[in-house]
């Protein structure tokens, strides 16, 4: 499981904020200030440290952390693909925006102004992130390890589990409010979701972060000639015999596509529900 097709295509405001996140724990690393960088009531209530509200969003506080946070947040670039770079950026401000509240209100209720309650780094986004990967990502396949079954959306869940075990009195905060910040994006308050930001800043993302990392080689194109009126030109697999599940295609009218076209792009992606997707999400921008 991997998110679909590898490398930040159709992703620039993953791509922009993975970099972002990088460059910030790198600076933060080289000066030795990783470790001073978490929240504390006295940061916020005392000293109206501000800076630290908007360096902890991105920074990591080690490198461990770095490499399973920088996978997280590459994985869930599946998201943005799936809605689109305008609304995924109104995700991306609705997630930070609020587990910060939740977050800062957390230390206003527990008043400990000795200690870091709360770890620096995009945690609101990532526990954010877990809620719409729980709903809405459907399991490919099934596995078993000493009789115990797992599923591909393990490891995902895994790596969460490892960011949150390794220092859990400064995680859980995070954890918990960016899992509530998810759950009131994905509840539709205030009609969240059907928001977007004006197709200006998405093209500010696509211009700003540096050319996709990790692409596959290019491959032969075909036309997938499923939508009257346009063609659209991308590399994908043979068009598959089998008939599409009808969890798959509920998964994707869940997302706002109509029904026979949500059939026909799952043919033509052998029954891959992030492949499918994306056809469906060119398809649209090609209208």
């Amino acid at each position: 499981m991997n998110g679909g097709p590898s490398g930040f295509n159709n992703a620039p405001v993953t791509r922009a904020f993975v970099i972002a996140s990088a460059l910030f724990t790198i600076f933060f690393g080289i000066r030795n200030r990783s470790n001073k960088l978490g929240l504390s009531f006295e940061d916020i209530f005392g000293g109206l440290h501000v800076w630290k509200l908007i360096v902890s969003v991105f920074s990591f506080a080690s490198t461990p952390e770095l490499v399973f946070g920088l996978y997280l947040l590459y994985y869930f670039r599946v998201f943005e693909r799936q809605i689109g770079s305008n609304k995924y950026l109104v995700f991306v401000l609705f997630s930070v925006v609020v587990s910060l509240l939740f977050e800062v209100l957390a230390l206003a209720l527990l008043k400990d102004p000795a200690v870091n309650l709360i770890t620096s780094g995009p945690y609101g986004l990532i526990f954010a992130s877990f809620v719409p990967f729980y709903f809405d990502i459907p399991v490919s396949t099934w596995f078993r390890v000493f009789r115990v079954r797992f599923s591909d959306k393990s490891f995902i869940y895994l790596a969460g589990l490892q960011l949150l075990l390794s220092a859990w009195k400064r995680f859980i905060l995070p954890a918990i409010c960016g899992i509530l910040a998810g759950s009131l994006y994905r509840l539709n308050i205030f009609r969240i979701r059907k928001a977007k930001v004006p197709e200006f800043f998405a093209s500010f993302f696509s211009r700003f972060s540096l050319p996709s990392m990790g692409s596959s080689p290019a491959a032969p194109s075909r036309t997938v000639p499923s939508y009257p009126g346009r063609r659209v030109e991308r590399t994908y697999p043979a068009p598959s015999a089998a008939e599409p599940p009808e969890d798959a295609i509920a998964t994707l009218i869940s997302m706002g596509f109509d029904g026979n076209s949500a059939r026909q792009a799952l043919v033509h992606a052998r029954n891959d529900v992030n492949a499918a997707t994306n056809i469906l999400l060119e398809a649209q921008s090609h209208h």
